[in-house]
């Protein structure tokens, strides 16, 4: 099971969903893993109920940060940014489907700490996602 779930992240680092820049949004952040140097930047488009109409994000990073992100983004649409808020960090960890150990959760959470920010129009109060590690770990994933 765990191989079906690697081939899905790197489809989704290979051809991430929704990436690019929307050319009108209502809210956006960005924000970067000082760790790794992983960017993350996303634009978030509402619609007149307050919902998300649609989602977009740019940025460079590894496997991780780019498939949780892909991943996330296509869950976000019609969502408000209250919803967005309220999401927990195991709901990017359910989507990747694989363990993450504690040098990739920044990677993992990246994404989702992004779209917070976005929703909150400014950096969202984060927990510890992890810890800094050998980036050599990677390679195993």
């Amino acid at each position: 099971m765990d191989e079906l779930y690697r081939d899905q992240i790197l489809e989704h680092y290979k051809r991430p969903h929704h990436f690019g820049r929307l050319a009108e949004y209502d809210l956006e952040f960005e924000d970067s893993n000082p760790f790794c140097g992983d960017e993350q930047h996303v634009f978030i488009k509402l619609d007149a109920d307050g919902r998300i109409a649609e989602v977009a994000f740019e940025g460079q990073g590894c496997a991780i940060s780019t498939a949780a992100t892909s991943l996330l983004t296509d869950e976000l649409e019609g969502m408000t940014p209250e919803e967005i808020l309220a999401l927990p960090r195991d709901f990017v960890l359910e989507l990747l489907g694989i363990d993450i150990s504690a040098t990739r959760m920044k990677c993992a959470m990246l994404g989702l700490k992004v779209v917070k920010g976005a929703s909150l129009g400014q950096a969202a109060d984060w927990e510890d996602e992890g810890e800094q590690g050998d980036p050599a770990e990677a390679a195993s994933i």
